[in-house]
């Protein structure tokens, strides 16, 4: 089907555990304020560094909050026109957790709050959305829900889509994690040579993605994928699968590397995810004018299947604000021939990138531009 349509985010709201929306996130990123902090009420004698969100609400009140503020944010009248796009890796899980630990009952366990289609379901309770469709790939499940959006709506199939990044805490994904030991108990430091692991977190990331460019759009310009399998839980070594999903974006996008001015790493402060990212990195943008590159995780934690969408908002306030953030509590870079952004810069800015990666080797990179003016 020929493409015929350009693409642009035109709304967006977020909460996590760096703030209850956009503006003081993207504060706390710039201001090295991190929202990570010890928890010792998951596993007996644990004491996991994680991101709960800022916000006093219930996951699920947060949620539909978020979307009711994307919708107000627009020009739209409703969602009953708007595919709904769900990235998620939790699901309801933390629900059916919830209840158990009360009643220790299986009995009292709804199934269908349970699933990953649990989140579409909540929602559309309270919108009346076109349709829904949820994606569940790990860590790139908001990522390639975004590449969905980008897909369809570029082909003209719809003329907005509302992409939602959601996943809460729980005991399966902490203590997962746990059991992998790549958790730290302190805020992570990706990329720097005394990396001792990873913090989650959770997040509600909401994105209105329309055909119509809007006052203070940003344009998602393209997306690539790559499934390497090298592994279960870890990357090739030389990052091949994350080289070539940046590649393919760039195709997409119709750029050369050198035309990225900033890549919002995946980042996670693992050992393994971190240098297979930084030899990816490093070898497709070899060129000068190279990329800053930072990760935020250390701020907002890893919130899985929403890092993607939430990391994409992150992008486009770069984007939007001219300004890159620095790596928080990096000291002594592992990998030193990328270039990896040491403080905040103030400059032109006309295309970021943002990487997701995930398990099994599901790699996703996005592309987003700078909007000169609405037409």
């Amino acid at each position: 089907m020929k493409i015929k349509n350009k693409v642009y985010i035109t709304a967006t709201t977020s909460s996590s555990c760096a703030g209850e929306n956009n503006q003081i996130l993207f504060e706390n990123v710039l201001s090295c304020s991190t929202g990570i902090v010890q928890d010792s009420n998951y596993f007996f004698n644990a004491k996991p560094a994680i991101g709960k969100l800022s916000s006093s609400n219930t996951f699920y009140d947060e949620l539909i909050l978020q979307c009711k503020k994307v919708l107000k944010n627009s020009y739209l009248e409703n969602y009953k026109d708007t595919l709904l796009l769900i990235g998620s890796s939790v699901g309801g899980m933390n629900v059916t957790e919830d209840i158990y630990m009360c009643t220790e009952d299986y009995a009292d366990i709804d199934p269908n709050k349970h699933h990953i289609q649990a989140i579409s379901n909540t929602l559309t309770a309270e919108f009346d959305f076109y349709d829904t469709l949820s994606f569940s790939t790990a860590c790139t499940s908001s990522a390639n829900a975004m590449g969905y959006a980008y897909e369809v709506l570029s082909k003209g199939l719809y003329k907005n889509v509302l992409v939602v990044g959601a996943d809460s805490l729980s005991r399966t994904t902490v203590g997962g994690f746990l059991t992998l030991g790549v958790l730290s108990s302190e805020p992570c430091k990706p990329f720097d040579e005394s990396r001792n692991g990873m913090n989650v977190s959770e997040a509600v990331a909401c994105l209105l993605i329309e055909t119509d460019m809007r006052e203070g759009s940003v344009e998602l310009c393209g997306v690539g994928y790559s499934s390497d399998a090298y592994h279960m839980t870890h990357p090739h070594p030389d990052g091949q699968g994350a080289k070539e999903a940046m590649s393919k974006a760039l195709d997409e996008a119709k750029l050369k590397p050198h035309d990225i001015d900033y890549i919002n790493a995946h980042g996670t402060g693992t050992q393994a995810n971190d240098s297979a990212e930084g030899n990816a990195i490093e070898t497709l943008f070899s060129e000068k004018p190279k990329p800053y590159i930072s990760s935020t995780k250390s701020i907002t934690g890893h919130t899985l299947g929403a890092a993607g969408a939430l990391e994409a908002i992150i992008s486009c306030m770069v984007i939007k604000e001219q300004t890159i953030p620095s790596n928080t509590f990096l000291k002594k870079a592992e990998n030193r021939k990328i270039n990896l952004s040491l403080e905040n810069h103030s400059q032109e800015l006309k295309y970021v990138m943002s990487n997701s990666f995930a398990f099994g080797g599901n790699n996703c990179s996005l592309i987003f531009g700078k909007v000169d003016h609405v037409s």
